[in-house]
């Protein structure tokens, strides 16, 4: 493989010499060249995270640095770098806990062949990462230069969907007399044909959508203002984001005469202040994001506001407030070097790039051009201006496929710095929290999911029948940046939009069983129901992770029941049946909710071998009419008959009790017994 002939760069959190050695022999004994950095503390951490790292393999502790506080800088720092922990013995239950907090695997000490396949599949997953970014940064720079190629085209180009216009060139729109594209935007095309052509277009079009290949049309044009001029129009099958349409290039013997005025139009400069303007920094960005994802050539973005800049404009007018710009830009010229592209991004924004300057670095600079910009005085027509600026610095590194994500990082930090003087840089730590702030509920999920933010509510489950397990529901909550509920259907459709419900399930999963487990040393017989998501249903990993995890928390297996809703079973029934038997291997019981409102609902049970099935809430509506009495019980009747013990959710009230007994429910759970409740507190002990 190429990748066993590359240079691996190690970093090894170790307090003995001598062990870090071995290590690094292990890895050259495995035909690995290793460069190796040995960490001695969270300073020579933070400074080493500087470089480009490819594999961090920490001791099951150091007293030089906490583990754990070394995967927390890799990510403060935004570093790829996949951590392999070490631990002492075989403990599932540590393992668990080193995944849990970040490490990418766990290895006991001592199996040096399993420490270097991981090590290898780790490496070569580092490598997919990266090579996945620079063919998004590839990508992203090919589309821009072929919409580039179109727009300065001197060939009139169209792209044309069921006859209408979804894309013109300047070319074609001066071709045609039209000012903007707007105007030509869901415009038939037939509208530009001169009248004596529009049959003949019509028919060639017509065919040419069931041709493929190229074809040629010649025919009358007409311009906005009613001129006709004669086109030859070549056709050819093409796609526009992503949508199949005509490309239509159309060539006269005009063509060339507006390409040195074209040539001449197109400029680089702000015509105030004489840096670049905003599209020209904007293609000097892209090859920096480049480089820092490629080369892992690192460079800061200046996103530069002036404070208060309307109101200066007011006072001085149109003018001179461009007067104002241009006095600094000047100011701004003379700080930075000819080799850090400056540019006047906004009205009274200017961005400057800093190559080879991690922000860390580019903060001092930065810091000393507020204090020279706030004591430098303006002469402005006659009059004395001073002002200050806000600035926001980003930072573009290995981790950085976009461009904008860049602009926008620095953006909000200038937001955020105030109008005062001040400088904010970029932590990729506070992104999720910013996000959160902003109302993204996605990124509240994620915050949650990195910081352990969720919170588990537990609702009794009553049995009717004198069964003596003790059993809750588990029940999960969010709370927005503010403290406030976010409505469970509200960020778990979120979730499952971002693809984030396995991993919601898993976390479920893993604090119910150590809470479960420490619950049940009081000598409680509990069991706990847990809801899995479609996209866990479809996860073959789950079974044998979940197998370690009961294993590690030293729980029976028949201590949890996982629960699934009617419309997911049915609608991966396949995949449920596998989980279902899955689960029996396991000893853990199943469990379907919402049961009862497809049209044949025994036929997925036919599949499914669920212990416990929950009928659908609406069944306990209006108990008191006859008819939905009937219709529960003929239900329970079925179930009952197959030997499935039932569960009826959303028991408000005393009055329906004489109902479910008599219908034979096994179990009751709702308000009017115990609402949900962040401790496993209900008093199951019978009534005497």
């Amino acid at each position: 493989m190429a990748l066993d002939k590359k240079t691996i760069r190690l970093l090894i959190l170790e307090d003995s010499q001598n062990e870090a050695e071995r290590l690094v022999s292990l890895f050259r004994n495995a035909g690995r060249a290793t460069r190796v950095h040995r960490v001695t503390s969270a300073e020579d951490l933070e400074a080493s995270l500087g470089q480009i790292w490819d594999l961090l393999i920490t001791a099951p502790s150091s007293a030089a640095l906490d583990p754990t506080q070394a995967v927390s800088a890799i990510r403060r720092h935004a570093k790829d770098i996949p951590v392999i922990r070490l631990i002492e013995g075989n403990d599932s239950d540590a393992i668990t806990e080193a995944l849990a907090l970040g490490a990418q695997d766990a290895v006991p000490q001592g199996e040096d062949e399993r420490l270097v396949l991981i090590a290898d599949r780790e490496l070569a997953n580092l490598e997919e990462r990266r090579a996945r970014r620079a063919a998004e940064v590839a990508l992203r720079e090919a589309e821009k230069r072929c919409q580039l190629l179109l727009d300065s085209s001197v060939d009139a180009i169209a792209y044309v969907h069921d006859g209408m216009h979804i894309y013109a060139n300047r070319t074609y729109l001066e071709l045609f007399g039209y000012d903007d594209v707007e105007e030509l935007e869901g415009m038939p095309m037939i509208d530009l044909i001169a009248s004596c052509d529009q049959v003949n277009f019509k028919e060639f079009l017509k065919n040419y959508q069931h041709q493929e290949g190229s074809a040629e049309l010649v025919c009358g044009g007409v311009r906005a203002d009613g001129g006709n001029f004669k086109a030859r129009m070549h056709f050819s099958p093409a796609a526009y984001d992503g949508e199949p349409c005509i490309q239509v290039v159309i060539r006269t013997e005009s063509d060339s005469a507006g390409l040195e005025e074209k040539l001449r139009e197109i400029s680089s400069q702000d015509l105030v202040t004489g840096l670049y303007n905003r599209n020209r920094f904007l293609e000097m960005l892209e090859p920096a994001v480049e480089r820092a994802v490629n080369a892992g050539q690192e460079a800061s973005l200046a996103y530069i506001r002036i404070d208060r800049f309307a109101g200066l404009q007011a006072e001085l007018g149109l003018a001179d407030a461009d007067l104002l710009l241009s006095d600094l830009a000047q100011l701004l010229r003379a700080r930075f070097g000819a080799q850090q592209p400056l540019a006047r991004f906004a009205d009274d924004v200017f961005t400057a790039l800093l190559p080879g300057s991690p922000t860390a670095g580019a903060e001092g600079e930065l810091r000393a051009l507020l204090k020279q910009a706030e004591a430098h005085l303006f002469d402005i027509g006659g009059r004395t201006v001073q002002l200050t600026l806000s600035i926001g610095l980003a930072g573009l590194d290995e981790k950085t496929a976009r461009a904008q994500d860049v602009i926008d990082r620095a953006h909000r930090c200038a937001d955020e710095a105030g109008d005062g003087n001040a400088l904010k840089r970029y932590d990729p730590a506070d992104e999720l929290a910013a996000a959160a702030n902003r109302g993204s509920v996605v990124a509240m999920v994620r915050q949650a999911l990195e910081r352990n933010g969720f919170r588990l509510l537990f609702q009794p489950i009553i049995s009717l029948r004198g069964d003596t397990y003790e059993h809750y529901e588990v029940l999960l909550r969010l709370l927005n940046p503010q403290g406030e509920e976010v409505p469970p259907t509200e960020f778990l459709a979120a979730a499952k939009e971002a693809g984030l419900a396995a991993k919601i399930d898993r976390w479920v999963l893993l604090n119910s069983i150590k809470l479960l487990a420490e619950h049940r040393t009081k000598g409680h017989n509990t069991r706990l129901f847990i809801h899995l998501s479609s996209a866990s249903v479809q996860d073959p990993g789950l079974l044998p992770w979940l197998s370690v995890a009961l294993k590690a928390a030293r729980l029976p297996s028949d201590s949890l029941v996982l629960q699934l809703s009617e419309p997911d079973a049915i609608a991966y029934l396949k995949q449920a049946k596998v989980l279902a038997q899955g689960l029996e291997e396991l000893h853990c019981k199943l469990a379907i909710s919402q049961f009862g409102c497809a049209l044949n609902p025994f036929s997925t049970l036919k599949h499914l071998n669920a212990g416990f099935v929950k009928v659908d809430g609406s069944y306990t509506q209006d108990l008191g009419r006859p008819e939905n009495q009937e219709a529960l019980k003929t239900l329970l009747a079925s179930l009952h008959s197959q030997a499935i013990l039932t569960i009826v959710p959303f028991v408000e009230s005393a009055s329906v009790l004489a109902t479910l007994w008599q219908a034979g429910v096994n179990y009751i759970q709702g308000h009017y017994l115990q609402g949900p409740s962040q401790s496993m507190d209900y008093d199951f002990s019978p009534d005497e």
